[in-house]
């Protein structure tokens, strides 16, 4: 756990590194005890974003802190909606949904991301580009 479990900076923890870019965890089980749900600051370079994914069981927000991009989130038919995205917009992602995001402007994008129940974020660790960088990096 970190030095002060009420008050974190992405800085401060170790963060999951992929060639699209890095989650810094910021409330977790293993960070500060959270228990039902998890989440964290997404770094995305411009012309980055992570591939259709899902997270089997836990529903997912995501606020763009900063920056533009696209967002997909599947229907409950399958279907995807795709919408351009930008600081100050919240997305939901229901339980199990495929989504996606991509970084579409000039400068990095910035999210904040929740999950719950905790731990989806932790099958990241299984991806083959995937590097635990630490504190600071």
């Amino acid at each position: 756990m970190v030095k002060d479990k009420y008050f974190i900076y992405p800085k401060d923890v170790s963060a999951f590194g992929f060639d699209w870019g890095k989650l810094s965890l910021t409330v977790a089980p293993e960070v500060n005890g959270a228990s039902r749900f998890s989440g964290g600051v997404v770094e995305l370079p411009s012309g980055e974003g992570h591939s259709r994914h899902n997270h089997p069981g836990a529903e997912e927000i995501i606020f763009v802190i900063s920056g533009e991009g696209e967002q997909m989130v599947e229907d409950e038919t399958g279907n995807p909606i795709t919408r351009k995205v930008a600081s100050g917009c919240t997305i939901y992602v229901p339980e199990s949904r495929f989504h996606s995001t991509k970084n579409t402007g000039d400068g990095q994008m910035l999210l904040f991301v929740v999950y719950s129940p905790a731990g989806p974020e932790l099958a990241l660790r299984d991806l083959p580009d995937f590097r635990l960088l630490p504190p600071g990096f």
